[in-house]
């Protein structure tokens, strides 16, 4: 009889041997270059939001001569824009696990709650502590920031404790709409009662990297890095989720310990980042698709892929939005939110015109 070989099909670069998929050199290839495009895109944003203040843009050569100017981009804009990446980074992380996890394109960051739970977790503190969800004093922005991500990280223990655990996807998904709502309730009713803080609650749900100082960006660039290494170890629970849950199990991998950490990650990379600039919307759902739509790859590289695809999404918003009203400024959710949607239409039109012609 003869031995098994490696079947290998050239035109989609994978190999095959003993029915575990490998990925071969051309695909390898792909995903470092797809890295390594986003790394430059990154760097150039960063270098680009350098130079955007209220006045517009401004040559950094012109700025270096004026210690002010030098100053002012040290300790404002380029903690500001390294935040705004690092948050657009967490979204993106947290956006593909969640489809992953879910086995639904349509799943995002906030699908557990954490947006809501958030929400009035900013708007107890407000009516605890007053202020701005923004202000300058370290002691009240530390607060809000702890009070929203308390908030994002009670929602999900509801989730989880009314899902009865991670064992059921569906479960899990209907018992996030369901906090997610109720909660929601809860802080919008908190807000009709203290009309005071309803302009702070708008600056909240818009979003805005304005007030990310250096502690608020190394928190959300650590807190990256550690749910990047981890999605990505645990990523092959969601490659053999996406072949059902029989295929899965049979996989002989622990289902509930994986997606419990897993959920944690989610919670922990949405969390962090809703906590430091406020809900932006869009980035987690968009950032996935556009990896889709450009690479197949397996979880390990979408997770990869769409954080930097995340970063590079909310960094061009966020210098958008200082830019094209200065020197006003546009809430960044507002531009994700016309960016992403209008990305989100033209793929399902692109799709629909697919469909009609197969």
């Amino acid at each position: 009889m003869p031995a098994i070989g490696v079947a290998q099909n050239p035109e989609v670069g994978l190999a095959v041997q003993n029915d575990d998929a490998i990925v071969v050199p051309q695909q390898r290839g792909k995903l470092l270059l797809a890295v390594m495009i986003l790394l430059c895109l990154s760097a150039g944003l960063v270098l680009l939001g350098l130079g955007v203040g209220s006045n517009g843009w401004e040559s950094l050569a012109s700025m270096w001569q004026q210690s002010l100017a030098m100053q002012i981009v040290w300790d404002i804009r380029l903690p500001r824009t390294l935040g705004a990446w690092a948050a657009g980074a967490l979204l993106g992380l947290s956006g593909a696990v969640a489809q992953g996890l879910f086995r639904n394109p349509l799943a995002d960051p906030y699908l557990l709650g954490s947006a809501s739970g958030a929400a009035l977790g900013v708007s107890t503190a407000l009516v605890l502590f007053g202020g701005s969800p923004f202000a300058t004093a370290w002691v009240v922005r530390m607060g809000l920031t702890g009070a929203a991500f308390a908030g994002a990280v009670l929602a999900v223990f509801l989730t989880l404790l009314l899902a009865r655990g991670v064992q059921h996807s569906l479960r899990l998904l209907l018992a996030g709409v369901i906090v997610g709502v109720v909660l929601g309730a809860i802080g919008s009713l908190v807000t009709m009662l203290r009309p005071d803080i309803v302009q702070s609650m708008q600056a909240f749900m818009l979003g805005s990297s304005g007030y990310v100082g250096w502690s608020g960006c190394g928190l959300m660039l650590v807190v990256w890095l550690i749910c990047l290494v981890i999605s990505v170890a645990l990523s092959q629970v969601l490659d053999g989720l996406s072949l059902g849950e029989a295929t899965a199990a049979s996989l002989g991998l622990p289902l509930a310990q994986m997606r419990l950490a897993l959920v944690v990650m989610i919670a922990l990379s949405a969390g962090t980042a809703v906590a430091q600039t406020g809900l932006i919307v869009f980035v987690g759902l968009a950032a996935p698709h556009l990896v889709r739509s450009v690479l197949k790859t397996t979880h390990a590289g979408l997770i990869m892929l769409s954080s930097l695809a995340g970063g590079v999404l909310l960094s061009a918003a966020d210098i958008l939005s200082r830019w094209m009203i200065a020197p006003q400024e546009l809430p960044v959710g507002v531009v994700t939110a016309i960016l992403g949607g209008a990305y989100l239409l033209r793929l399902m039109h692109k799709q629909r015109r697919y469909s009609e012609h197969v």
